[in-house]
């Protein structure tokens, strides 16, 4: 049974691999994560399992969300997520899914929401090179011409120019675990992942399994 799960961002750092080599690498704490729901083709229209992820007290929760736990026990969670899988028979409602269904050198999906950069310039953004610095030019970081003139007088759609970056989500593929912790339930991946300290980021298999 292989399934997916949710981690925090603990921060970065780096080891050496065998040949002494520093590798940057993210490690990631997962939290306790539990089969709240399994979906199937028959009754859902798609195979999938939902984990309920994110410990909270029940006085804190709604309603509808405390009845929704009780399938599962007299613990809180404040979040839930889904994760497409062939099999979904194989899982029980309450089943704890953990580390365990990764393994060492196994190549991942890593979802998360990127950090937000707030309204930035074309530079920033979209990689422009900038104007000249000298030579009487005012033109340093200006974006430049953005369209024509009367005809078609407007711009076109698609054009890049200044605006919002970052905070968005993103998925990172063929990202490989170097080392996991049962106990602690611990993820150690290689390079860097979407999102600030204690983001919350999605774990999954490269294929639906």
């Amino acid at each position: 049974m292989k399934a997916g799960l949710f981690a925090k961002k603990v921060g970065m750092t780096q080891i050496f691999n065998e040949s002494g080599t520093a590798v940057p690498v993210t490690i990631l704490k997962a939290g306790l994560c539990k089969v709240s729901q399994i979906k199937t083709i028959t009754h859902d229209g798609y195979n999938a399992i939902q984990v309920a992820y994110g410990e909270e007290k029940l006085e804190k929760l709604t309603k509808p969300k405390i009845g929704h736990l009780k399938k599962i026990g007299d613990q809180g969670f404040k979040s839930f997520g889904e994760f497409h899988i062939a099999q979904p028979e194989e899982f029980k409602l309450g089943q704890v899914i953990d580390v365990a269904t990764f393994t060492k050198g196994q190549k991942v999906r890593v979802t998360g929401t990127s950090i937000g950069k707030g309204f930035t310039g074309n530079q920033k953004r979209n990689n422009f090179a900038r104007g000249p610095m000298t030579h009487g030019s005012k033109n340093h970081r200006l974006p430049g011409s953005i369209g024509s003139g009367t005809t078609p007088g407007r711009i076109y759609p698609g054009k890049r120019m200044a605006g919002h970056l970052g905070n968005a989500k993103v998925t990172l593929k063929n990202t490989e675990i170097l080392y996991l912790n049962t106990d602690e339930n611990i993820l150690v991946v290689k390079g860097s992942v979407p999102g600030k300290k204690n983001a919350v980021l999605k774990i999954q298999h490269q294929k639906i399994v």
